[in-house]
C-alpha cells in the first residue's frame, strides 16, 4: 500500500502534515497540467498558431463542462474525509458506494449530452468561424469521453480523504508520460491533426483511472464493501449532492466568468487568442501550487472538523498561507525574468511579426497575472477550507463573486480598451472572491465553535445533524 495511505491529518504538526501530503499531490497536478502542456506545446509547434487557436479556444468551455464534473467529485470527497476524521468506517464505506452509483449516472449523461452538442455550444461562445471546425475536431472527443475524466477524479478523491496523496500522484506520472508519446504518434505519425492530442489526453486519463480504481479495489481494507454496504439509501444520496453539486457549481459558475473572457477575446483576433491561450497554459503551470495547497485543506479540514478539532483548522490554513504567499514571491519573479522565453514553447509560426505580437501579448498577460498570485492563494485555500468544513454552498458563492468580476471586465471593460483590459479578468475576478471569502471564514469557523461549545457532540443544529449523518 501507498506509504501515505490512511493518513491521519487529525494529529501532529500541521505544517508537517500540510507539506507532506501537498507534495504529491503538486507532483500529481504538475503531470496532469503536463496533459495540457504537451498538447499545447506540441500542436502550437507542429500543426500551427491556427490550431494552438482551435484548442485554445474550447479551454473555457472544456473547464465549464468538466470542470463541474470534477468539482462534483471533490465535494463527494468532504464527507467521505469527515467520516474518517470521526473513525466512522461504516458510514465512509458508504458514502463511497454511493458517489460510485452517482459519478456513473452523472458522468454518462453529461458526456453524452456535451458531446453531441459541443459544435452549437463552440458557435454559442463566439468561437471564430476559421477555428469551429479545428475546435470541435477536438473538444468532441474529450466530452464523449467525460466518464474517463470522472473515474480518475472519483479514484483519487477518494484516495485523498483517505489520506493517500501519493497513489494518484503515481497514476498520473504514468498517464503523462503515456500522454506524450500518444501525442507524437497521433499527430506526427498519424496525421490525426488537433484531435490526436484530444484522443491522446482521453486514453492516457483512462489508464490513470484504471490503475487507481485498481489500487482502492485491492489495497485499501476498510473499503470491502458489504451487502448493506451496497444498498442504495436515499439519506446517503442526499448528503453526497448538497455536498457535490454546489461544488460542481462553482467550478461552473467560475467557468462561466471564463467564458465571457473567452468570448471577448475571440472577439479580438486570433493573435489574441493564441497569446492568450499559450499565456493561460503557462499561468496554470504556475498555479498548480494553489490547487495543490487547496486540495490539502479541504482534506485537512474535513478530517478535522470530524474529528472536532477547529483550532488545527485555523492553525493549518496559516501554514498553508506562509508557503503560498513565498511561492507567490518566487513565481512572479520567474515569469517577470524568463516568461516569454517560457511562452515560445507554445508559438510557431512563418511570420516573424506574428511570433513577437504574440509573445509580447502572453508576456503582459503573464506579469499582470502573476502579480496578483497571492489573492489567488487566499481564493484557493480559503475557499477550500470552507468547502471542507461542510459548507459548500456558502463556497459556492465566492465563484458567483468570480463571475461578477470576469464578466465585468469582458463585457464593459474589453470593448472599450481592447487586450488591455482582457488581461486584468482574472485578478478582478480573485480580489472580489476574496472580499467575500474572508468574511465567510470568520463566520463559518465561529458558528462551528459556538456550536460544538453547546452540543459538546457536533458542530450542527439537531436537524442538520441528521440530514449529514444518514440512518444506516
Amino acid at each position: 500500500m501507498a506509504r501515505n495511505a490512511n493518513r491521519d491529518l487529525t494529529q501532529g504538526s500541521p505544517m508537517k502534515l500540510l507539506i507532506g501530503f501537498s507534495l504529491p499531490l503538486l507532483g500529481g497536478f504538475l503531470f496532469q497540467q503536463l496533459y495540457s502542456f504537451v498538447d499545447t506545446a506540441i500542436v502550437g509547434r507542429f500543426l500551427g498558431y491556427d490550431a494552438l487557436a482551435a484548442v485554445g479556444s474550447t479551454g473555457s468551455l472544456n473547464f465549464l463542462i468538466n470542470g463541474f464534473c470534477m468539482g462534483l467529485c471533490s465535494g463527494f470527497s468532504i464527507p467521505i474525509a469527515q467520516a474518517k476524521g470521526a473513525k466512522d468506517d461504516t458510514e465512509l464505506r458508504r458514502f463511497v458506494m454511493h458517489s460510485v452509483y452517482l459519478c456513473a449516472i452523472i458522468s454518462v449523461a453529461m458526456g453524452l449530452i456535451t458531446g453531441a452538442g459541443s459544435p452549437l455550444l463552440l458557435k454559442m461562445m463566439n468561437t471564430h468561424p476559421d477555428l469551429i471546425r479545428m475546435a470541435t475536431s477536438y473538444i468532441q472527443p474529450v466530452f464523449f469521453a467525460i466518464p474517463t475524466t470522472v473515474l480518475y477524479n472519483m479514484a483519487a478523491g477518494v484516495m485523498r480523504s483517505l489520506g493517500d496523496s501519493r497513489t494518484p500522484m503515481l497514476a498520473i506520472v504514468i498517464a503523462a508520460l503515456m500522454n506524450i508519446v500518444l501525442d507524437l504518434l497521433f499527430i506526427l505519425v498519424l496525421h490525426m491533426g488537433v484531435a490526436g492530442a484530444a484522443w491522446a489526453t482521453i486514453i492516457s486519463q483512462l489508464v490513470s483511472g484504471l490503475w487507481c480504481l485498481w489500487v482502492l479495489m485491492r489495497k485499501f481494507s476498510v473499503l470491502k464493501m458489504t451487502q448493506e454496504d451496497k444498498r442504495i439509501r436515499p439519506p446517503f444520496i442526499r448528503r453526497l449532492l448538497n455536498m457535490g453539486l454546489p461544488f460542481g457549481l462553482q467550478y461552473s459558475i467560475t467557468a462561466i466568468g471564463s467564458v465571457t473572457v473567452t468570448v471577448a477575446v475571440n472577439g479580438l483576433g486570433t493573435i489574441a487568442v493564441a497569446a492568450v491561450t499559450a499565456a493561460g497554459k503557462l499561468s496554470m503551470l504556475f498555479c498548480i501550487v494553489f490547487d495543490a495547497l487547496a486540495s490539502s485543506m479541504a482534506t485537512f479540514s474535513g478530517q478535522n472538523v470530524g474529528a472536532k478539532k477547529l483550532d488545527r483548522i485555523n492553525q493549518g490554513l496559516r501554514s498553508a498561507s506562509l508557503v503560498g504567499c513565498i511561492y507567490c514571491v518566487l513565481a512572479f519573479v520567474v515569469i517577470l525574468l524568463f516568461g516569454k522565453d517560457m511562452v515560445a514553447l507554445f508559438v510557431d509560426a512563418e511570420d516573424p511579426a506574428v511570433i513577437a505580437e504574440v509573445l509580447n501579448k502572453a508576456q503582459q498577460f503573464l506579469i499582470v497575472n502573476s502579480a496578483l498570485y497571492i489573492p489567488l492563494l487566499f481564493v484557493n485555500i480559503v475557499r477550500f477550507t470552507i468547502q471542507g468544513v461542510g459548507f459548500t454552498t456558502v463556497a459556492m458563492a465566492a465563484g458567483l463573486m468570480e463571475l461578477i468580476g470576469r464578466a465585468f471586465v469582458a463585457i464593459v471593460l474589453v470593448p472599450f480598451f481592447g487586450y488591455n483590459a482582457a488581461v486584468w479578468a482574472n485578478p478582478a475576478a480573485w480580489l472580489l472572491a476574496d472580499a467575500f471569502l474572508f468574511p465567510c471564514y470568520f463566520t463559518v469557523m465561529k458558528w462551528l465553535r459556538n456550536r460544538l461549545l453547546l452540543t459538546g457532540q457536533t458542530t450542527q443544529s439537531p436537524k442538520e445533524y441528521r440530514a449529514t449523518h444518514p440512518q444506516r
